[in-house]
């Protein structure tokens, strides 16, 4: 038997053996539950840092610090999410309803955003584009929709069931428990059997996050390359070409009713 028949022939009875002895063993213990939260990565984690690691991502780092640390713009004021409504989600809302209006060539009549999609706040000052990567880090893309008036009614029930989402050309009056009072698209109410026309991410339109009526839209579509992020980083870089700075702020989009 020559070498390479003797590698063979012991590599495979090493393998029966580890498989005879992993198949033999057995654990008295079982999974019962999984528990997730948020680690905050903060600079405790550099007191004890690990040299020979860190030399080693050093060159991905000097390379990612060239793309993100560019500034592409300047804020008026730090601006974070918050329900019921918040001028970050504000802003956000807008730029995906502008977004849809240049998809589709016609007027978008509402657009939604989720607060946890709004993974970070915007500073006061510089805008870069690792400041839009945090805020946007999902590779959520725009999606228009429509749906008769029943349904967005039913819609933005859902929106005030958890107090709040990003919204731009509604407003919605709710109560302190999460019920719909009133809702107005444009100023007017909203008509049961006229068709409207909405923009949100992929993400929602699946019905995801507890907006399930995104699921009875009537069509949608999703244009290419209009990824949330990408549309962000077009706003602030056509604020800056005019000389503004990025700049919302809460506008009562979103009202709670105090109880009596």
């Amino acid at each position: 038997m020559n070498y390479l028949k003797v590698k063979i022939v012991r590599g495979m009875a090493i393998g029966m053996l580890a498989g005879w002895l992993l198949g033999s063993c057995s654990s008295s213990y079982s999974l019962v539950g999984v528990e997730g939260g948020r680690v905050a990565i903060t600079r405790q984690y550099d007191n004890h840092s690990d040299a020979e690691a860190f030399n080693i991502l050093r060159p991905y780092q000097q390379k990612v610090d060239s793309i993100m640390s560019p500034v592409i713009g300047h804020s008026a004021m730090s601006m974070s999410a918050f329900r019921p409504e918040s001028p970050l989600s504000n802003l956000i809302a807008d730029v995906l309803r502008q977004a849809g209006e240049t998809a589709v060539g016609k007027p978008v009549d509402v657009a939604v955003m989720n607060m946890g999609g709004i993974r970070n706040a915007m500073p006061e000052g510089e805008i870069t584009f690792g400041t839009i990567y945090e805020i946007a880090p999902f590779e959520n893309a725009l999606c228009v929709l429509t749906m008769d008036g029943a349904t967005l009614e039913e819609l933005f029930k859902q929106i005030a069931s958890v107090h709040g989402e990003g919204l731009s050309g509604a407003t919605l009056q709710i109560d302190e428990q999460g019920h719909l009072l009133e809702a107005r698209v444009n100023g007017r109410p909203v008509e049961a059997k006229k068709v409207y026309t909405v923009a949100t991410i992929d993400y929602l339109a699946e019905g995801n996050d507890k907006m399930d009526a995104f699921r009875n839209a009537q069509s949608k579509l999703f244009p290419k390359d209009a990824l949330l992020r990408s549309l962000l980083l077009d706003y602030v870089k056509k604020c800056e070409q005019k000389g503004q700075f990025v700049s919302s702020q809460v506008e009562g989009r979103i009202k709670v009713n105090a109880s009596n």
